[in-house]
């Protein structure tokens, strides 16, 4: 009797063990294309009907070494335009709330402020053009030969054609 206990919690063991590698690799599967959307504050990832943030693009891209490294550069960009951005906005805020509260404001704190928001713009261009980058070495094995994106933009319309 004992020896028939312990086959039968062998076999649930080994069932447990084959049922989590077929979900796991399904999963795997599953992960597609990954597309970068401007929007008006900034870009989310979409992956079939999903938003992805940066941190679930990160886990993604980690089976394409390539791609991996090249979108944590670009999530350091992203990060530190981030924080430049936000101290540069607290920076003009603040002579700004002065002025309306009715006191002196300290107008260099706004100049300050201003040349941290500007310093964040090549960092928020960087972290795009490495974000892309990344995609499109991820995205290389999901795509055909020709791949054709339209855009419609505010002042028009774009066509783009990659080989």
């Amino acid at each position: 009797m004992m020896l028939n206990l312990n086959f039968m919690a062998l076999q649930k063991i080994i069932l447990a063990f084959i049922i989590s590698l077929t979900s796991s690799i399904s999963i795997a599967q599953t992960a597609g294309e990954i597309t970068l959307v401007k929007t008006f504050g900034g870009t989310r990832f979409e992956m079939d009907t999903l938003t992805l943030s940066p941190r679930q693009v990160m886990t993604i891209l980690k089976d394409t070494p390539l791609a991996y490294e090249e979108f944590k550069q670009a999530k350091k960009n992203y990060s530190t335009a981030g924080v430049m951005g936000f101290a540069g906005g607290l920076l003009i805020g603040f002579p700004v709330g002065t002025l309306i509260a009715g006191g002196d404001p300290e107008w260099s704190l706004a100049i300050g402020g201003a040349a941290l928001l500007l310093g964040s713009i090549p960092l928020n261009k960087a972290f795009q053009r490495h974000a892309n980058n990344a995609l499109d070495l991820h995205n290389k094995k999901y795509s055909s030969r020709v791949n054709t994106n339209f855009y419609l933009t505010g002042t028009g319309f774009k066509l783009r054609f990659r080989f």
